[in-house]
């Protein structure tokens, strides 16, 4: 989930991977897959870089933890 701003000031998480497309129109309008929308202060650009950060995390805490199986065969 990455944090954005409501045009409105209202900070909120909002769920990456339900998003179907961002306008600009001339505020950044941010389309959920439910065709429901929100009107923030952050850019397009802004947007993705918060995204590509927060798979980045992602992918990084998979990294740390393995899971190793030492049970002898």
């Amino acid at each position: 989930m990455i944090l954005l701003t409501k045009t409105s000031k209202e900070r909120f998480l909002l769920n990456h991977n339900q998003i179907e497309c961002i306008e600009t129109i001339p505020e950044t309008r941010v389309v959920m897959m439910n065709h429901d929308y929100y009107l923030v202060q952050e850019s397009v650009e802004e947007i993705v870089k918060k995204i590509a950060e927060y798979n980045a995390k992602v992918l990084d805490i998979r990294r740390e933890v393995s899971v190793m199986d030492k049970r002898r065969k």
